[in-house]
């Protein structure tokens, strides 16, 4: 019997890769995988390491010092559920499950539920940074009871990715908040990655070649637009395909996928009643892209202008800097306002600068810019929207004339840019003191007697019309 400080169960490259990073900072780890030969030869290729092998859940259990640290890395969903089941019998009053998987905040709430009577500790830790962020520093959001993040925060402090000496990693807040905050950073994660795809199909209708994009966002990399997915995105287009020479993104099928989290955010903002246009599009346009046999029967019956700008290079680039970076702003936006209400509404207390700070480092979304979100949540805890923050009013303001021609020239181009145009219509709608949905409150009083109130009269009032009979 060892006495090893941390247990992870699920030896796929992230977990694999995860051990790896905690045995790097000077704790010794037992791992179990349903496949023993799996665990055997992970363990077989890192010899010297502070490694044990286990074969039985029984003999993992027992390998860990109390109160044992029990990371589960599998599947989300039924399979997390397995294990914990198996789990539950051999562990001992306090020690700590730490499921570090991508799973729905609402099943770590009822798993806290579940666990917690029992007089086990459980922690729903959203891990973010892919398997080079497990192996060199993710950022980790842990969810759980303040004291058991406190038996945490060594190994975690340790492991996370740090930024400006910080390391990447915060208690979050009780219950599911870790999983839920996780949950939105994907949310954004989606906005992002279409919003770059869409900059992407304006280069290419200009006429620019893999070669020349590469060159624009290595540079953009290098001002206020950096970022993890703007460098990947230079690399990525730089890349040739070893058998043909071509640029591979050309040879890749223009079908994404997706494992579920960017949905999940958009029925937790409708539930909640919040806007995330911009992040909706971007989940929507993953669906569409999906559809590829239909959309390649529809584009031999349905019309449209060529997809072809024939705008100068230089200013076209510049244009879509702004227009990319503006829009950037409302999709983290509609993010942020997302927890807020949730974090209102569940009373986790979430820290939003703290939350930007820690996206800061190893995470997919790390940017640049996170460090203006810290600051502005910093200078005022209760702002009612990011996009109100004088730094990022200011970049919205001057950046608006660019946004609007990318959009325009996207449309008479038949170019599809569903989240620049979600993002502007967002901003549009937000600086409108008066809408139009008076003539919507009138539509629902005419067919539903539903109300509405007055300019003319105090607020609260409600008013119903005696409208006209319309006949057939």
């Amino acid at each position: 019997m060892s006495n090893n400080q941390f247990g992870l169960i699920g030896l796929a490259v992230m977990g694999q890769n995860l051990v790896l990073n905690v045995e790097s900072r000077g704790f010794s780890v037992s791992v179990y995988n349903r496949t023993p030969e799996t665990t055997d030869d992970f363990v077989a290729r890192h010899p010297g390491k502070r490694l044990t092998a286990c074969h039985s859940l029984p003999e993992f259990v027992q390998s860990l010092a109390r109160p044992r640290k029990v990371m589960i890395m599998v599947k989300a969903g039924a399979a997390v559920d397995a294990v914990i089941e198996q789990l539950i019998p051999l562990l001992d009053k306090d020690d700590i499950v730490i499921d570090g998987g991508n799973s729905l905040y609402t099943d770590t709430e009822r798993r806290d539920g579940w666990l917690t009577p029992l007089g086990l500790r459980f922690i729903g830790a959203g891990v973010s940074g892919g398997e080079e962020g497990a192996r060199k520093g993710p950022a980790i959001m842990p969810g759980g009871p303040a004291s058991t993040w406190a038996v945490m925060q060594p190994i975690f402090e340790s492991i996370a990715a740090q930024a400006e000496g910080q390391p990447c990693v915060m208690h979050i807040g009780p219950g599911g908040a870790g999983h839920y905050v996780k949950m939105i950073h994907n949310g954004i994660e989606y906005g992002d990655m279409q919003l770059i795809c869409e900059a992407y199909s304006l280069f290419k209708a200009a006429g620019l070649s893999t070669d020349e994009m590469a060159d624009v966002f290595n540079r953009w990399n290098e001002g206020e637009l950096q970022s993890y997915l703007i460098q990947i995105t230079g690399k990525a287009l730089a890349q040739r395909d070893a058998e043909t020479g071509q640029p591979i993104v050309e040879l890749i099928v223009d079908k994404a996928g997706q494992k579920g989290t960017g949905q999940w955010t958009q029925l937790n903002a409708a539930e909640n009643a919040v806007v995330i246009s911009t992040i909706n599009a971007a989940v929507e346009a993953r669906v569409l892209s999906s559809q590829k046999a239909q959309r390649v029967a529809a584009s031999t019956q349905l019309q449209g202008p060529a997809p072809v700008l024939n705008i100068d290079k230089a200013t076209l680039i510049s244009q879509v800097h702004d227009a990319l970076y503006a829009s950037k702003i409302v999709s983290y936006t509609q993010g942020l306002l997302l927890m807020q209400t949730m974090s209102e509404k569940k009373q986790w207390g979430l820290d939003l600068g703290g939350i930007a700070a820690i996206w800061r480092g190893g995470c997919i979304i790390r940017a640049r810019f996170l460090n203006r979100i810290t600051d502005a949540y910093r200078a005022d805890p209760a702002l009612p929207n990011l996009m109100l923050a004088p730094f990022f009013r200011d970049v919205l303001n001057r950046s608006q004339g660019a946004w609007r021609q990318v959009v325009a020239q996207a449309v008479l181009a038949g170019i599809p840019v569903p989240a620049f145009s979600a993002s502007l219509a967002y901003y549009d709608s937000l600086r409108t003191a008066r809408l139009s949905a008076n003539l919507l409150q009138a539509q629902r009083d005419f067919f539903g007697a539903h109300t509405y109130e007055r300019t003319d009269k105090p607020a609260g009032q409600f008013f119903h019309t005696d409208w006209p009979e319309v006949i057939g």
